[in-house]
């Protein structure tokens, strides 16, 4: 029978832990600096952070599908939601080291990558089960989050002004415990969100099996290799610009943690509005253009204009536009990756492809604290722009992105994944921001 409760279940699960995410991307690296002073210890915090991350995407796609994607999604949000509440809690208490920050975040993002995979891939199953169509699921899921991040960010410069960095961290605890509660509730009875029944038993053997066929498939494809690297060095750049340098920047030059909630709520709802402008005309254009065009232009502007600038405005009207342009960009990664990978193979390559995505996360992090104790905060925000602006001319030089147009034949999990040539191409998951 159609149901819209479960699609709008996960769509408020999702945009709520969305929310609480934009609490912690813009406390922790404020808890940091107000509690060590040091750039370098934010960068360090950072990378032990997002390394998990990229473990977690690495070996859990088979994981998803054996205990369930439902079951995966709340019990994400569960140890995600313990770990933030421990470190306010414990520096209260006088006991917070160090390495238990850094511990205690590793933990957060070693658990958080399976909740988000687990969510994704459920959105073209309940949009079935809720009788819309994909590429208006896709869209809608894509709005939502953004729409959350805007808020959560601009809540979050608020709240750390007005209450300090720790409660900051609580509410986003809270956050998780009730996108975890949605999940449960909301999702039951879809067959897509339970334990894969007709799976193997559990061996290593059969893990390696599954493991090797989500890798397979993302490396036999040409298109899809090179939007994973772009996408990679997006990601890496993008996360020393949240983790380290925007702070710094905001710290030094601008008007301190509100500052950074407004121009995180302007690019936020810069991102709201592009998505729905792609969901409303863009979709009519060619794919490979509207891409390219948007990618160039969401996000080295901005690491140049902080660079060279010391005042919000500039800055704000940079992100805000920046925005509208990287708010077009996952609905088209979105959709595609919907149109060509079967649901039976899309835990495994999603997972694959979240790993790829974010590998350069850790590094972007510990580098721009290096860069910036080294060659000072405008140093840092050139190097890297210059890096983000050499990753987003990808579309422009590999000939494999002329295939973006074409959706792709899907392939059993049956039959071997074959290294198809560049129609068969296939776009991965990206957390482009």
């Amino acid at each position: 029978m159609r149901s819209r409760t479960p699609l709008a279940a996960v769509l408020a699960a999702n945009s709520i832990s969305t929310a609480g995410t934009s609490l912690t991307l813009i406390g922790v690296p404020w808890f940091v600096l107000e509690t060590t002073g040091s750039a370098g210890r934010a960068g360090v915090v950072a990378f032990c952070a997002t390394l998990p991350i990229v473990v977690a995407a690495l070996v859990g796609g088979p994981v998803i599908d054996r205990l369930g994607r439902r079951r995966v999604a709340v019990a994400s949000d569960a140890v995600c939601g313990a770990a933030v509440a421990a470190v306010p809690l414990l520096h209260r208490a006088g006991l917070l080291e160090f390495w238990m920050l850094c511990a205690l975040m590793a933990l957060n993002g070693l658990a958080h990558t399976p909740g988000n995979t687990a969510r994704y891939v459920l959105v073209p199953d309940l949009a079935e089960h809720a009788g819309t169509t994909l590429a208006r699921a896709a869209s809608l899921f894509d709005a939502v989050s953004r729409g959350a991040r805007m808020v959560g960010a601009a809540l979050a410069g608020v709240l750390i002004a007005a209450v300090g960095a720790e409660s900051v961290l609580l509410l986003d605890a809270a956050t998780f415990a009730l996108s975890a509660l949605l999940v449960a509730a909301g999702v039951r009875g879809v067959r897509a969100a339970e334990p894969r029944k007709a799976a193997a038993p559990v061996s290593l053997r059969a893990y390696g099996g599954e493991l090797r066929e989500g890798y397979t498939y993302v490396l036999g494809n040409r298109l899809l290799l090179a939007v994973v690297l772009m996408v990679m060095f997006m990601n890496g750049t993008d996360q020393g610009w949240h983790a380290v340098l925007l702070p710094v920047h905001a710290e030094a030059e601008l008007g301190g943690a509100t500052d950074i909630g407004l121009l995180t709520a302007l690019f936020g709802a810069g991102g709201l509005t592009g998505a729905l402008l792609y969901g409303a005309v863009g979709h009519r254009f060619s794919r490979r253009t509207v891409f390219t065009v948007c990618v160039m232009l969401c996000g080295a502007p901005r690491f140049v204009v902080a660079g060279l600038t010391g005042t919000t405005l500039p800055l704000a009207v940079t992100m805000a536009l920046g925005g509208v342009a990287g708010g077009m960009l996952n609905p088209i990664l979105t959709t595609m990756t919907y149109e060509r990978v079967p649901e039976e193979l899309r835990s495994r390559v999603s997972g694959a492809l979240t790993a790829g995505s974010e590998l350069a996360m850790p590094v972007g992090g510990l580098a721009a604290g290096l860069l910036v104790e080294s060659a000072g905060a405008t140093g840092a925000l050139l190097v890297m722009g210059g890096v983000y602006f050499l990753a987003t001319l990808s579309p422009l030089v590999f000939p494999a992105w002329r295939s973006m147009e074409s959706p792709g034949p899907q392939v059993s999990s049956s039959e071997p994944c074959p290294p198809a040539p560049g129609p068969a191409g296939r776009t991965p998951r990206s957390s482009v921001s």
